[in-house]
């Protein structure tokens, strides 16, 4: 076989799992063909809409801050650090709830709603960012060191 017909036919090299496509968007804006899967991440029910008028996969109430950090928070720029740290704190017991969102990721894009007006300072960033950040915990596979090249003879 020479070696342009070769290079054809090889089929692509796989670099490793796709990476998590995660999206965030308020509740009141319209859905588009690229939000992929959308799931509320909010503890309450956004005011104004009808559940069967927001077209939803999941509700995950449970991935929300609870009431008491929500309330201290305020959304107060000052304090967003140490809010990203506790909100952290909230989700380590629900690793497997991430998890699944992670898969859900990277197979096709998901977009977080919420019905919050900052979006930049608010849980639905924090989350975002757990979700697409890899996994330093899952096995990778080593990488191969390029072979020798015999000379020519």
């Amino acid at each position: 076989m020479n070696r342009t017909r070769k290079a054809a036919t090889a089929r692509p090299r796989r670099t490793g799992a796709a990476k998590p496509r995660v999206r965030i968007k308020r509740v009141y804006e319209e859905r588009t063909a690229h939000d992929g899967r959308r799931v509320l991440i909010d503890r309450l029910w956004p005011r104004g809409i009808a559940k069967a008028a927001l077209a939803l996969d999941a509700w995950r109430p449970d991935l929300a801050p609870s009431h008491e950090l929500r309330r201290w928070y305020g959304h107060e720029p000052a304090r967003f650090a140490e809010f990203d740290r506790r909100y952290r704190a909230e989700l380590a017991p629900l690793g497997e709830a991430i998890a699944d969102l992670r898969r859900a990721a990277r197979e096709r894009p998901l977009t977080l709603l919420t019905s919050v007006r900052e979006l930049d300072l608010s849980h639905a960033t924090v989350l975002r960012a757990i979700i697409a950040a890899v996994d330093a915990a899952a096995p990778r596979r080593p990488r191969q060191a390029p072979r020798a090249r015999s000379p020519r003879r």
